[in-house]
């Protein structure tokens, strides 16, 4: 039977601002096979559970559908539009603030685009830099480079200040670009707008390599982080080769969740070990890693092992020293910490062995979009766009099911997906790497 989620439909009801009485001026159809793209109906739903089985009732819990409308909540000519950019860096960042001023300026003709500087910080005039007013001749070719062009930050701001700051700035659409972090900030500041029942939409893009937001099966940079992943991999590979009884240990981010660690091992096949925060492992006894790895070792004479950063932190002394400024557990160092007790046990031994260790996150954070991932930016970066016109506001743009649907911010801030152990994506990679079935 397939799994039934524990949501009720209101819980995924989308806020609006008002009534839409301006028509869109983007030029779409409602109907099909009149050579235009069309506009969504605002009652299309996606699919909670698109599975079932034949003679089960299907639930008929749903997401509301993104997509251009043709009726629209603002203006264009007089809107002021804002996009802020939060927490860790992540590929594709650019491509996002390049896809919604092209479509809010071209599209839209929407009459100013700001942008905020380095993060929510920016939306506080006492401790922030001024906005900059972003045009299409600034956005150019941003697409090809790493990072965010307005600088981020990560820190909580109080709500009542940033909201002051929209009105002070007539900003009546804030697109806030940033993972589970400052989409609490941006589901709070929808919080105080509706308070002070301001017409002023709060739209969130879901960012995070880590592919950690809930609702949201493929968060951008995902991929990239993957494809570079996947070369460290390869790299460990050869070193491992390279000497005997060689051992290729490799860190990749994953605080909560081993997406990256999982989907890298399968697409590199040259991992013998994927350790995830969502599998406790032991180091000793005939059943634990250290073991496992010696028996590799005497096997083939070389071993690649793979660990997300949030992997293991029971083993280590320690291990929570308080939040970072996202409010993110902070963690012990898992990966110098394994490579010391490699070293130790094989140490014990006679069978020596030489470990090379390979920490490559701030690297695979920093690079450009690969072109899976500038294609899911370009489809977010409009469906943002399209929300916030309609006036649609306390949501982020989530997948889900290869269709982009509205996500209300409360039902998916504030916990984290994490990879299913019961489910293809660990199967197949336990299947490659024949690990122990730790659980």
């Amino acid at each position: 039977m397939v799994e039934r989620p524990t949501l009720h439909p209101e819980q995924l009801e989308v806020s609006t601002l008002g009534p839409c009485r301006h028509k869109s001026p983007l030029v779409r159809s409602l109907r099909t096979g009149e050579g235009v793209g069309t506009y969504v109906p605002d009652d299309m739903r996606v699919l909670y559970e698109p599975r079932f089985r034949l003679g089960e009732k299907i639930n008929m819990l749903s997401f509301q559908r993104a997509g251009a409308r043709e009726d629209i909540f603002f203006e264009p000519a007089k809107t002021r539009a804002a996009i802020v950019t939060c927490g860790g860096l992540c590929p594709g960042i650019n491509n996002v603030i390049r896809g919604l001023v092209q479509e809010l300026t071209y599209n839209y003709g929407v009459a100013t685009i700001l942008g905020i500087r380095y993060g929510y910080q920016g939306l506080n005039a006492e401790e922030g830099r001024p906005p900059i007013e972003l045009t299409t001749e600034q956005v150019e070719g941003i697409q090809h480079q790493g990072g965010t062009m307005l600088g981020s930050s990560r820190g909580h701001q109080d709500s009542q200040t940033t909201v002051d700051f929209l009105v002070d700035q007539k900003i009546d659409v804030l697109f806030c670009i940033g993972g589970d972090g400052t989409q609490r900030g941006a589901h709070k500041m929808a919080a105080e707008v509706s308070r002070r029942k301001l017409p002023i939409a709060i739209v969130g893009i879901p960012k995070t390599i880590d592919n950690d937001i809930k609702f949201c099966f493929r968060t951008f940079g995902f991929y990239s982080a993957v494809a570079e992943a996947e070369k460290v991999i390869d790299r460990a590979h050869v070193e491992a080769k390279g000497v005997l009884n060689g051992i290729g240990l490799v860190k990749l981010m994953g605080r909560q969740a081993g997406f990256i660690t999982a989907a890298a091992t399968l697409a590199s096949g040259e991992a013998n070990f994927a350790l995830i925060p969502e599998v406790p492992f032991e180091l000793d006894g005939p059943h634990g890693f250290l073991s496992a790895l010696e028996r590799r070792l005497v096997a083939r004479e070389h071993a690649v092992v793979v660990v997300a950063e949030g992997a293991g932190q029971h083993l280590l002394p320690d291990s929570s020293e308080g939040c970072d400024a996202s409010g993110n557990r902070k963690l012990a160092d898992i990966g110098p910490f394994l490579k010391q007790k490699i070293v130790e046990h094989f140490a014990a031994t006679k069978l020596p062995a030489k470990v090379k260790y390979f920490d490559p996150s701030y690297h695979i954070r920093s690079v450009p979009a690969n072109a899976a991932d500038s294609l899911l930016c370009e489809q977010l970066a409009r469906s943002a766009a399209h929300a916030g016109m309609a006036g649609k506001t306390d949501l982020l743009i989530g997948l889900w099911h290869n269709h982009l649907v509205h996500v209300p911010l409360e039902v998916s801030t504030g916990v984290k997906k994490q990879l299913s152990t019961e489910g293809e994506l660990w199967t197949s990679v336990l299947a490659l790497t024949g690990q122990e079935r730790w659980k």
